[in-house]
């Protein structure tokens, strides 16, 4: 069994002719990019030029996308790779020289009165007027050419390194932890899988000793948090966005409107997850709500383990009761060695999957550790890679979606394998899928509100000064105060949830939060639509992943005639949730 994944469909190694090829190929893109950049002037007609920007950017991005995420893959399983190191940099300094000359280009095609005629007017254009549009209204919030370079070929040294310094940090962190009257130094990846084990005593234990680890990279982390947030501030409000939550929306192609009704509807739903929660800590022996540490703990006398082969089976049977062109792509997966599999030293903690256009592949991160919620992660990993194969014949402009969308695919994935799992469970196995999912969701609505609490919390505070670490964990605990409510027994929370969560260091990737919950709501309405549809729903679905690179996220929900901004599309997917929770409470009863 492989248990790393396969890179060499990128490069095999570092030292490989098409590597140094095609890393000599940045400079001279960068260098066709920076001439083009200053001839427009020189085109009098624009179908031209906007043909030959085209032309250029493509195979610029295609060849930069490809050298840099070589680096990057090796990095987020080998952070101490001081060679992956060296070159992610060099990458990164090349890519920062395009930022100066996209400013200039991106403002003369804004610029442009009759742009839509000139789209119009060329059948090539016509397949890229989204991008194109996206240009000219991003266009507005740009610096002048030589600030937005500055700021890029600042970021290799600022948000970007303090990111990198962050993950050296937490990967290589050891926690103690006491087994069979022994103490044992584990990776926190390790340690942190171990809030699934099925022993009370041993979730406990490796919750404070997580704890107590963090207290030994806790300054560092803040320092790196304070940098990465001080950053986008600055940016943001030099760029003219009216916050950081202003400029994640408009990346996310996301009205504001959207994300307050689904806030309002998440709100109102807490009441009924916190009911979940206390009855939970009651089952596992706590009156006064959960203990942060049994948030995950397996309920039920079901088991319920997975080994990866086992797991791997699991997903790929019930993915197919869903289309075997799902079945198949996960099965590829497997066979192929897209996926690095387990926990080690050196490696970052979570799971993610890299989309690779440029090969028509994905790479997906586990950190896998043998439970239900393990082989779900994966589902939901292989769920983003199945949205990407869905957009593996789109044009590579056309196929970068935004956050929101980016979780429907992969939330989708989770609900096809829970729910295919309970039909075919025992009684005591339906029950514990049924706690698990519910689990999730509550992760996904709950823990996601304080996340996104925590973070606006932490952008105001930031534009005053620097938070300490005591704080930033004091912005953490309240916020899931705020979220969890009396659900959560307030002696056992988890104050540095801002430590071990790896989006809050993506200075491109602000209050990647919220995406989450858009997902799992939106998968949830989706499948009830396959539930109504059946086999006819399937087209359709994968024709709306493929377009989701070229339309807004409500253009993208209105193809299923979805309205995001109404709360009551938000209560129904809650609802569906709520009634889960209702049959937990009830079966609950009869343990």
């Amino acid at each position: 069994m492989k248990e790393n994944w396969s890179l060499k469909e990128l490069y095999s190694s570092f030292d490989s002719e098409e590597y140094k090829s095609d890393m000599a190929k940045c400079d001279e893109y960068v260098k066709a990019y920076v001439d083009f950049a200053n001839s427009l002037d020189t085109y009098e007609c624009k179908k031209e030029l906007l043909e030959k920007y085209i032309t250029l950017n493509t195979d610029m991005i295609i060849n930069f996308n490809k050298v840099l995420s070589f680096a990057s893959l090796i990095l987020s399983v080998d952070t101490n790779n001081s060679e992956a190191q060296k070159n992610m940099e060099i990458g990164e300094e090349k890519y920062s020289k395009i930022a100066e000359p996209s400013a200039k280009i991106y403002k003369f095609i804004g610029a442009i009165e009759n742009l839509q005629e000139v789209v119009q007017s060329s059948d090539k254009l016509k397949e890229y007027e989204f991008f194109l549009t996206a240009i000219a209204e991003e266009s507005k919030y740009m610096l002048s050419d030589k600030e937005e370079g500055i700021i890029a070929k600042m970021r290799t040294t600022g948000s970007s390194a303090w990111s990198k310094m962050k993950n050296l940090v937490t990967s290589n962190l050891r926690v103690e932890i006491e087994e069979n009257g022994e103490i044992k130094s584990v990776p926190l990846t390790v340690a942190r899988n171990l809030a699934h084990h099925k022993d009370s005593k041993v979730r406990k234990a490796a919750y404070e000793a997580e704890l107590k680890a963090y207290s030994k990279v806790e300054e560092a982390v803040a320092a790196a948090l304070n940098g990465i947030k001080g950053e986008v501030i600055t940016v943001a409000n030099l760029r003219g966005f009216e916050s950081p939550l202003h400029e994640s929306l408009f990346k996310s192609r996301m009205e504001k409107e959207t994300l307050d009704a689904m806030i309002t509807a998440m709100k109102e739903s807490l009441p009924t997850f916190r009911k979940y929660l206390r009855r939970k800590g009651e089952l596992l022996g706590h009156n006064n709500g959960l203990p942060f540490y049994e948030l995950f703990a397996p309920i039920g006398n079901a088991e319920m383990e997975f080994d990866y082969e086992k797991g791997k089976a699991f997903v790929e049977e019930n993915f197919r009761s869903f289309s075997d062109k799902l079945g198949d792509f996960a099965k590829r997966a497997f066979d192929n060695c897209w996926i690095d599999v387990y926990p080690r030293e050196g490696k970052v903690g979570g799971a993610f999957c890299s989309n690779l256009h440029m090969i028509g592949e994905s790479r997906i991160m586990l950190n896998y550790g043998n439970t239900l919620s393990d082989v779900i992660t994966m589902a939901h990993e292989l769920g983003h890679g199945y949205h990407g194969e869905c957009l593996k014949d789109e044009l590579y402009l056309n196929s970068d979606y935004p956050m929101p969308i980016a979780e429907t695919a992969s939330t989708f994935c989770e609900t096809i394998v829970k729910k295919a799992a309970i039909k075919t469970a025992t009684e005591e196995e339906a029950f514990s899928i049924l706690e698990n999912e519910i689990s999730d969701s509550t992760q996904i609505i709950v823990d996601i509100l304080s996340r996104f609490i925590f973070e606006s919390n932490l952008f105001e505070n930031r534009k005053v000064s620097s938070l300490s670490s005591e704080e930033l964990k004091g912005l953490m605990l309240e916020a899931q105060k705020e979220a969890y409510g009396d659900g959560l027994d307030q002696e056992y929370l988890h104050p540095y949830m801002w430590v071990c969560k790896p989006h809050y260091y993506e200075a491109g990737y602000n209050f990647y939060n919220f995406p989450y919950a858009f997902g799992l709501l939106f998968a949830k309405g989706l499948y009830a639509e396959y539930l109504k549809r059946g086999e006819s729903f399937v087209e359709e679905y994968d024709k709306l992943l493929s377009v989701t690179g070229k339309l807004k996220v409500a253009e993208v929900t209105n193809i299923m005639n979805i309205d995001i901004n109404s709360v009551d599309f938000w209560r129904g997917s809650l609802s569906i949730i709520e009634e889960d929770i209702e049959k937990f409470l009830e079966l609950s009863l009869k343990r």
